[in-house]
């Protein structure tokens, strides 16, 4: 019998990682989290430093007083001129650091 010669035919190298491992789909971006703390810590903040604020209401009026405690729902508001006051959040429209006391 006579041999013929022939080639011995191989695969590349990457064609044979390809059948291997599919090729890698571009991957979804996270979303961010529920929650990042940034409130918790502004609120955190202002108490150690006993930062006194403005508190603007829904209704339009302007409070003054320092941030005692807060929870989910509210903050405990201490004041100089007035009763202190537990203050619901969702009845804060804005607030602001006291530029007037800060000095």
């Amino acid at each position: 019998m006579e041999s013929a010669n022939r080639k011995l035919i191989r695969p590349s190298l990457t064609e044979l990682k390809e059948q291997i491992t599919p090729p890698r789909r571009a991957q979804k971006k996270q979303a961010p989290p529920d929650q990042t703390n940034a409130e918790n810590f502004y609120y955190v903040k202002q108490m150690q430093s006993k930062t006194p604020m403005v508190f603007v209401l829904r209704d339009g009026e302007t409070l003054h007083g320092v941030i005692e405690w807060y929870d989910k729902s509210c903050l405990k508001v201490n004041r100089t001129e007035g009763a202190n006051l537990l203050l619901y959040k969702p009845n804060i429209k804005y607030m602001y650091k006291d530029g007037e006391r800060n000095s």
